[in-house]
């Protein structure tokens, strides 16, 4: 997969959001390119975003010359997603491509007349960002994905890499409606599966770290990350896993990528992919409201042999057979 052109960006310091248009002055006319801002919580640009960018220039749009491309990203904390979408919005974007729930809330908040582009984050009814599949309304369209759908899935995946896997700890944020979800189809598969799944509800970044800590204690063969970015619990597993050697399984792509074990989720960069086309008819006049919301049924298997070997994890051949990708 290719990156994005480095001059498109700036990265500056964790909670400092960011932003770099290759274009200074704001388009005020069709004659400058078309200003997109992406929003999320990751940790730079996301494949969704690098789908994007490459969906537009399959669709004969010139990088520089018909749309420039301008990341804030927070990571991992989303409190300030909605400083970040504000000052997208005071910067002039024409369009807020959102990746994820939490981001597309945001967004959502801060604007009513800027058309916002959502990919990924589950249900956007479910989350009062649209009416309905079909007819949006508002400022909102989007590609959803599976990933409550797969969560039961996953963790089978997780059960049939690790033979040794018994107890599966779930560390998650209690406020956050989308992990709740999460934890209630995680505790169902695990009734089924055999398992013994140890949630572990929390509330700030320090109590994920403490319960972390405690891993041998309460002897834990594998943990499971929820998708959220609350509390920074995603990145709190990949370091405590990497420390202690334990298992992991993500929702996200990027932790499988960066240090984590493997993630089963739905395909972020042929979300964005598959976003372009919605971002097409909106330049060409179309409402958001109207164009309806697709799906995104392209799953990704990850799995990071470098770390399995250097943590003396051992992965079933099926496992590595099925994986779509396997990082070595």
């Amino acid at each position: 997969m290719s990156k994005i052109t480095p001059w498109c960006f700036i990265f500056l310091l964790p909670l400092t959001v960011c932003l770099s248009f290759t274009c200074d002055v704001v388009a005020t006319e069709r004659s400058e390119p078309v200003r997109i801002g992406v929003l999320t919580e990751a940790f730079g640009p996301t494949p969704g975003a690098v789908g994007l960018r490459d969906g537009l220039k399959e669709l004969g749009y010139r990088e520089n010359k018909d749309f420039v491309i301008g990341v804030r990203f927070t990571q991992g904390n989303i409190a300030v997603l909605p400083t970040a979408a504000r000052e997208l919005i005071q910067r002039g974007v024409d369009v807020l491509f959102a990746t994820g729930g939490d981001a597309a809330k945001a967004a959502q908040k801060v604007t009513t007349k800027v058309p916002i582009v959502v990919a990924g984050g589950g249900d956007p009814v479910g989350q009062g960002l649209i009416r309905s599949f079909a007819r949006p309304e508002g400022n909102v369209t989007g590609v959803t994905d599976l990933d409550l759908e797969l969560s039961p899935k996953r963790l089978e995946i997780f059960k049939e890499m690790i033979l040794k896997l018994k107890r599966v700890l779930f560390p998650y944020n209690a406020t956050d409606a989308y992990s709740l979800a999460e934890a209630k189809s995680y505790r169902e598969a695990a009734g089924r599966l055999k398992l013994t799944l140890v949630e572990k509800a929390v509330g700030s970044e320090e109590e994920v770290k403490a319960i972390l800590a405690n891993l041998k204690n309460d002897h834990i063969h594998g943990i499971l990350s929820p998708r959220a970015m609350t509390s920074n619990i995603p990145d709190s597993v990949r370091k405590a896993g990497s420390q202690s050697s334990t298992p992991t399984m993500f929702a996200v792509t990027f932790f499988a990528e960066n240090g984590g074990l493997a993630s089963y989720t739905p395909n972020t960069y042929e979300s964005g992919r598959m976003a372009a086309r919605l971002v097409d008819k909106i330049l060409k006049g179309a409402s958001p409201g109207e164009i309806p919301v697709e799906t995104n049924n392209k799953i990704e298997f990850v799995i990071n042999l470098k770390v399995a070997k250097a943590a003396g994890i051992k992965i079933t051949p099926e496992a590595l057979y099925r994986a779509n990708r396997v990082i070595r």
